[in-house]
């Protein structure tokens, strides 16, 4: 998850202090001082982070922390309001032109995940915002980016413009516009060429594009993992450009953090999206203050939500509920299900979005094996139909053979039945709690 290490001793340091029916200044005093040390050490920039403990001491010392009556709790929401603040305060939305197309120019250096990004977003303009983009091979200097960008557009059924690698970058650009216009396409996303460091031949060329197209959007996207570097290369950008906005690709692996709580604050430029996995569908619009949520171990429900209402189907779902009422739910509607949570991402990841998941015994820091899902998986499919309809036929002979089919054992079989029956039992259980009735914890099969 990003900003594991930076949320683990964040949530420590203020944990401390969220009890506290007094707080004193020196409490406040120790706690910003590990708050310093998590975010150097999270490699976010040392002027930002000065002047945001500075903004915090002052908030946290004042009024409305030491005559509330919750002074502890006060203070955590004056850390999550600044680190909200010092990544931009609030969503900023990707643009739309007065005239059809938009231009989107993609900017960045070699490596940053310029041309995943480009077909990313072009899916989530289409997904989302129900838009019809167009994207645009401009980099003619990696046969490969091209080829890329062409096999990105075949996946998600979507045109790619392309000239060749013998093609002027601008010109292809402006053709690419004409074109846009004659197929009544809204947007434009022109990957640019990249290099692996700045240099005066990209910057001029970027340049020429900018001023021949009048981009109403130039995103910077940059690798989260390369932590004060992002920052130094967004400056550089943004001086010669000013970029619109930038886009954090790989925020879901091992980084550190500071890039995100830097570049806001050094480039004065927003955050805009953060990539979260290489699948085309996982490019997600930056919220700050969802962000500093997911940072404190607070979680994120609301983008949860919006996970669960791009993959779930409504319609499964209403029958699914009758089938929890009637307790006819099937090892089908399971499989269903189990296909439709795999969608929305990584359980690690889901689980991270609960509010309060955090401080469960047993579940910081959870890895939770994927592989396991599979095994469930092999079991239910190694069923014969009759089976998954109707699981109390199991007999000692049917199990034996659904072990042997999904490469399991007899006891994993029988464990999967039990907690499949029990979380039928919980379903029913859930629809009578008007009543008072209480349903037990079910525990995922083999977690």
């Amino acid at each position: 998850m990003a900003f594991e290490g930076l949320a683990e001793r964040l949530q420590d340091t203020i944990k401390k202090i969220t009890g506290k029916g007094k707080v004193s200044e020196q409490d406040v005093k120790e706690m910003t001082r590990e708050v310093r040390l998590a975010l150097l050490e999270a490699d976010v920039n040392f002027k930002v982070v000065k002047d945001l403990i500075n903004r915090i001491k002052k908030r946290a010392v004042g009024q409305e922390v030491m005559e509330s009556l919750t002074p502890g709790q006060q203070v955590i929401k004056v850390v999550k309001e600044e680190l909200t603040e010092l990544m931009g305060g609030e969503q900023s939305k990707i643009a739309v032109a007065d005239r059809s197309p938009t231009v989107i120019m993609m900017v960045g250096l070699q490596g940053a995940g310029k041309t995943t990004t480009s077909g990313k977003l072009a899916n989530l303009l289409r997904k989302k915002h129900n838009r019809n983009p167009m994207l645009v091979a401009c980099d003619v200097y990696r046969p490969a980016a091209i080829t890329q960008l062409q096999t990105l557009g075949k996946q998600l059924d979507m045109p790619v413009f392309s000239m060749g690698t013998d093609a002027n970058p601008v010109d292809i650009a402006v053709k690419a516009i004409e074109k846009a216009k004659e197929q009544h396409r809204d947007y434009v996303i022109i990957d640019t060429a990249g290099r692996l460091h700045v240099d005066e031949n990209l910057m001029n060329e970027l340049i020429d594009i900018k001023d021949e197209v009048n981009p109403d959007e130039i995103l910077l996207v940059v690798d989260a993992m390369t932590g004060q570097d992002a920052v130094n290369v967004a400056k550089s950008f943004d001086e010669t450009l000013d970029i619109t906005g930038v886009v954090l690709t790989k925020l879901d692996g091992d980084t550190r953090g500071g890039a995100a709580l830097s570049i806001k604050a050094v480039t004065g430029k927003p955050i805009k999206f953060a990539g979260m996995g290489e699948k085309l569908d996982q490019l997600e619009p930056f919220h700050p203050d969802r962000m500093a949520s997911r940072i404190l171990g607070m979680g994120d429900v609301l983008t949860l939500i919006e996970k669960a209402q791009t993959t779930v189907d409504e319609k499964q779902a209403r029958e699914l509920e009758e089938k929890m009422r009637t307790m006819s739910f099937t090892f089908d509607d399971f499989l269903e299900q189990m296909a439709q949570v795999k969608k929305m991402g990584p359980l690690e990841d889901l689980i991270s979005m609960i509010p309060g998941m955090n401080k469960v015994k047993g579940l910081k820091n959870v890895q939770i094996d994927e592989k396991q899902l599979d095994h469930i998986e092999a079991i239910v499919y190694s069923m014969t139909k009759e089976e998954r309809q109707n699981p109390e036929i199991m007999n000692s002979s049917r199990k034996k053979r659904i072990a042997k089919g999904s490469g399991t054992t007899v006891p994993q079989v029988n464990r999967l039945l039990k907690q499949f029956n029990d979380m039928k039992k919980m379903m029913k259980q859930m629809t009578n709690m008007q009543k008072g009735k209480k349903g037990k914890g079910f525990k995922f099969p083999f977690m």
